[in-house]
């Protein structure tokens, strides 16, 4: 397959004109939207194809007040506001999947006892997952709103009790209000950044 070059509107949906929403128009999302996105998000590349992010889609009022008690202040009007919040997490056993998901090597023996690479490679990839995750919702016409202020002890606890997963932050999705935004904040050179040798 040849890649393609996207146009410039893809560009300005994805990464130039996308902004991190704080406050969301009262619009609900359309059916499917949550499963097309994890569809889309789900073809990314992770490291032996781990693929340990897990996704809880937090919509009703119940699951909403469970999620209020883990946030942040800062944070609360704007999940409690928004039509859906992703909690995006890890599953600590993506391992035990390895025969499925990577069927060709041994790959879950590259684990199994070894907690420091367990966990790197959760974070790592998971965190991969959720940037691909946002990509997904912006390339299907929502926006997003992700955050990392909460009590993870407490949101691991309410909706994890069993352990085996972890959260690595929560992303709202939705129609952003436009109003409420901030202003962009400046980003580092290429020359701050970058170095080619």
């Amino acid at each position: 397959m040849t890649v393609k070059k996207l146009d410039q509107t893809a560009l300005d949906t994805l990464f130039l004109s996308a902004r991190s929403h704080n406050g969301w128009q009262d619009k609900s999302l359309p059916d499917g939207i949550i499963e097309q996105i994890y569809e889309l998000m789900k073809m990314g590349p992770t490291s032996a194809n781990s693929c340990p992010a897990r996704f809880v889609f937090v919509q009703s009022d119940a699951a909403k007040l469970r999620l209020k008690a883990c946030l942040a202040a800062g944070n609360v009007e704007k999940s409690m506001s928004a039509p859906a919040v992703a909690i995006i997490a890890m599953d600590m056993e993506f391992y035990e999947k390895l025969p499925q998901l990577f069927p060709h090597d041994d790959a879950r023996s590259w684990f199994i006892g070894n907690e420091k690479k367990i966990e790197e490679n959760a974070f790592r990839n998971s965190s991969l997952q959720a940037a691909y995750f946002m990509l997904a919702v912006r390339s299907l016409g929502l926006d997003c709103g992700p955050m990392s202020g909460l009590d993870y002890d407490k949101l691991n606890n309410e909706f994890f009790p069993d352990g085996k997963v972890k959260c690595n932050f929560i992303c709202a999705i939705g129609y952003g209000d436009d109003s409420k935004l901030y202003g962009r904040l400046p980003r580092l050179t290429f020359d701050e950044a970058c170095q080619v040798l």
